[in-house]
């Protein structure tokens, strides 16, 4: 394990180079719009290789893209986290941009996420999206987001004004240590939840970001979306803050055991009989259920360190493309 876990020294040459840029677009009926993401991330990072991943596209939206420049693959189990793991496995490079394909993003600001990457010197840039236009971030949307953030933030103290920003700068020790066990658009939130769990440096940059143009359908479910990222929380609080986890479940349970036992220890006292058997029994049923939770939760949180560690030695073994 120890041999495993030291960073690789490459050659000072090899470091100075310029490094292996690779711009990540998942892509699901995007013919409207992905030639013109293309073309305009070619053109604002020069030498950079543009990957299109198609998600079972029904309108040609791959053979654009290859038209368009971009080298494309496909990915056929639907859902924007299938495609990511995907491309975070097969494609190497020393910098990823993400982006989606809509055209929403500003390429121009693509240069200004590596450049922040790079002089952090950071693992992670998250590109916070400033609306340029009404239509650009539906009411919904909007509201979803700041509440998810603001929930995430409270949890986990991630610093992001825009969790579920679809347009990230990230290093190659970050993606090869990221283990991306999210289906769908809740991959945004495990990425920058994996940042804080490992202490990886992140930053955020302002970025404009614009209505969808005319003839380009959103992915977007506001409820159902919403409610996916939230029970992605849900899950990784259990996992990451066990203790936090199961010590609420612990306070909830024995205080309906409480509230259970009160009625059955009046009449106790006022007459020297248990007249209530089942809800003494269930009394006592319930805070046994919660000290079992809280010590589950001290066991696990040992468990999660553990496991922080291990990915935090992964992390490591990469060495920094700076």
């Amino acid at each position: 394990m120890s041999e495993t876990a030291q960073p690789r020294v490459e050659p000072a040459a090899q470091r100075s180079a310029a490094p292996r840029i690779a711009v990540l677009v998942p892509c699901y009926n995007e013919a409207t719009t992905i030639a013109t993401v293309v073309r305009d991330f070619l053109g604002h990072l020069p030498g950079a290789t543009v990957y299109v991943y198609d998600n079972n596209s029904r309108d040609g939206t791959a053979e654009i893209a290859a038209a368009a420049g971009a080298v494309v693959r496909r990915e056929t189990r639907q859902g924007k986290g299938h495609v990511m793991r995907r491309m975070f496995a097969d494609i190497d490079a020393d910098i990823y941009v993400m982006v989606d394909g809509d055209d929403t993003y500003d390429a121009a600001s693509a240069p200004l996420l590596v450049a922040r990457l790079r002089e952090g010197p950071y693992d992670l840039v998250n590109g916070a999206r400033i609306d340029t236009g009404k239509a650009a971030y539906r009411p919904g949307h909007r509201f979803g987001n700041r509440l998810l953030t603001g929930l995430v933030s409270n949890i986990f103290g991630i610093a992001s004004r825009d969790m579920l920003s679809g347009y990230k700068a990230l290093s190659r020790r970050f993606v090869k240590s990221f283990p991306a066990l999210s289906t769908g658009f809740e991959i945004e939130t495990e990425l920058l939840v994996h940042a804080l769990e490992l202490n990886i440096p992140a930053s955020e940059v302002d970025t404009p970001y614009k209505e969808r143009p005319a003839g380009s359908e959103s992915k977007l479910r506001t409820v159902q979306d919403g409610l996916r990222i939230l029970r992605l929380i849900t899950r990784m609080v259990k996992a990451e803050r066990p203790l936090l986890f199961f010590s609420a479940m612990a306070t909830v349970l024995a205080l309906l055991s409480i509230g259970v036992a009160i009625p059955v220890f009046i009449d106790f006292v006022e007459t020297g009989l248990v007249p209530r058997l089942p809800s003494a029994v269930l009394s006592v049923g319930l805070m046994l259920s919660a000290i079992i939770s809280f010590f589950s939760g001290l066991i696990l949180s040992t468990v999660t360190r553990g496991r922080r560690e291990l990915k935090r030695l992964r992390y490591l073994a990469f060495a920094p493309v700076w």
